[in-house]
């Protein structure tokens, strides 16, 4: 969902009959994302063609 000033909104949602689950994360700014996305270029440009994940760039 994208309003206002949110930038990003991600929502996991696991459910059972009568019974839910919800975990939100929400970013509030550009900037988190930018930052996340840099420091993942960074970490890329220096490894071997390959697929990688973000538990990779993460460690």
């Amino acid at each position: 969902m994208r309003a206002g000033g949110v930038p990003g909104e991600h929502r996991v949602i696991l459910a059972s009959e009568g019974e839910t689950i919800e975990v939100l994360h929400r970013a509030t700014s550009r900037q988190t994302y930018a930052a996340g996305a840099l420091r993942a270029a960074r970490w890329l440009a220096g490894q071997p063609a390959g697929l990688y994940t973000m538990a990779d760039v993460i460690g």
